[in-house]
């Protein structure tokens, strides 16, 4: 792709399939690296990820030819399929259907970074559905809360 230059930064959010906390700790650097992987074979860079039990957080470098829709596609398909196939828990690991993505300049690099990797503090203080809402209304994207995830309390 000559002449084309980009600078496209993305994070993407989305939940575990009924939002149970399936992603133990003990699996979570392991779910992370091959969704890494998923992101590189997807022409994209990772640079932040956080596999929280019920939902994850990725920033990504993407490409100019992916999309956001596929690339995300591409890692729920394929990390369900790894998680399954490594018969960590019983019945099948599925992610909730959707997902949000919010775009950043490089010079909110840093910080976006810094909230991902804090996750577990963050969490102390507020819900996944206070953050995801707190996202939404930052990015000022329009919603109808029926469409959102199940959100389970």
């Amino acid at each position: 792709m000559a002449n084309t230059y980009t600078q496209l930064y993305v994070q993407i959010i989305f939940a575990v399939k009924h939002r149970e906390n399936l992603i133990q700790e003990k699996y979570r650097i392991e779910v992370e690296k091959y969704i890494c992987g998923i992101i590189k074979n997807n022409k994209s860079k990772p640079l932040a990820i956080f596999c929280n039990p019920d939902h994850i957080h990725i920033l990504i470098g993407l490409h100019p030819t992916m999309a956001v829709s596929d690339i995300t596609r591409d890692i729920k398909a394929n990390s369900s399929n790894f998680i399954n196939e490594k018969n960590w828990f019983s019945g099948k690991f599925n992610w909730q259907v959707g997902y949000g993505a919010f775009t950043y300049s490089k010079s909110q690099l840093d910080n976006v970074i810094k909230y991902i990797l804090n996750q577990p503090n963050h969490h102390r203080k507020k819900t996944f559905k206070e953050e995801y809402l707190s996202f939404l209304k930052a990015f000022e994207i329009e919603y109808d809360e029926k469409y959102l995830f199940e959100w389970y309390e």
